[in-house]
């Protein structure tokens, strides 16, 4: 059963990775902190163990998503090349950074970012985009921001990184290949950073390597990496404001259990 549970978790995370270059981290997360609490991990390292598994998926997501959004052209590179070193640089940093914080403090981060989340999507609120993208200095800061939050909290980026670049003008669509591709970076070091965070901690539970699960890893990343394809073609072809939307409650939903009933 939870071998099932991770290969749907990981149809779902592929599609709105995709679609949306949101990585998959906001349904895989509190999905993982569920099914860890019924496997008896400690509690004390099952919101580190989640956020790094979910790095991990990631790094496979955001690849399969990339190669789908060459296909169509849509990756502006002298943007992703002007971002990624800092995202990378901040995403890496983020597994020692939650080393260091307490686990019912990290599921609490991850509450209110899924709040904050839930309500730009259900409200379809992007900043709006009356200016150009900042400097070199400006891009740096912006994707340490970026990569340090986003993988600290196990997303891929695109809810940080769409609204940034549609504050600076950038095109919705070009925004999302962007994120998706910056995913990759930004998953692979942080992924990193908990992996080593973690390395021989015990209390974690067999087949973890540092703060990865690897059954959840693998089972999730087998079906993620054929649906993400998917995500992308509808992502071209379908409006996803109702997506959002639907998608903003249930993220509401998520965050009101996790913060509410530990």
């Amino acid at each position: 059963m939870t071998l099932i549970l991770f290969l749907g978790v990981g149809v779902v995370a592929g599609l709105l990775a995709g679609m949306l270059g949101v990585g998959g981290g906001i349904v895989i997360v509190p999905v993982l902190l569920t099914a860890f609490h019924y496997l008896d991990v400690a509690p004390g390292v099952t919101a580190h163990l989640a956020i790094g598994t979910s790095l991990a998926t990631i790094v496979f997501t955001s690849l399969s998503a990339i190669r789908a959004q060459q296909r169509k052209r849509a990756i502006d590179w002298p943007l992703v090349f002007a971002l990624v070193p800092s995202v990378i640089i901040g995403s890496f940093l983020s597994g020692y950074v939650a080393g260091s914080i307490p686990g019912n403090l990290l599921r609490t981060l991850f509450g209110g970012f899924l709040v904050l989340a839930g309500v730009q999507l259900l409200l379809n609120w992007r900043p709006g985009g009356h200016r150009g993208l900042p400097g070199r200095v400006g891009l740096w800061v912006s994707g340490g921001v970026i990569g340090m939050v986003s993988a600290l909290v196990g997303i891929g980026g695109g809810t940080l990184t769409v609204p940034f670049l549609s504050w600076c003008n950038v095109e919705m669509k070009r925004a999302v290949a962007a994120s998706s591709t910056l995913g990759f970076g930004l998953a692979l070091f942080g992924a990193t950073g908990f992996v080593l965070a973690g390395w021989g901690h015990p209390e974690l539970p067999s087949w973890s390597l540092g703060y990865v699960y690897l059954p959840a890893w693998l089972g999730i990343s087998a079906t993620a990496v054929l649906f993400a394809p998917l995500g992308v073609r509808l992502s071209h072809a379908l409006p996803v404001a109702t997506l959002k939307r639907v998608f903003g409650v249930l993220l509401l939903l998520v965050a009101v259990r996790m913060l509410l009933f530990r």
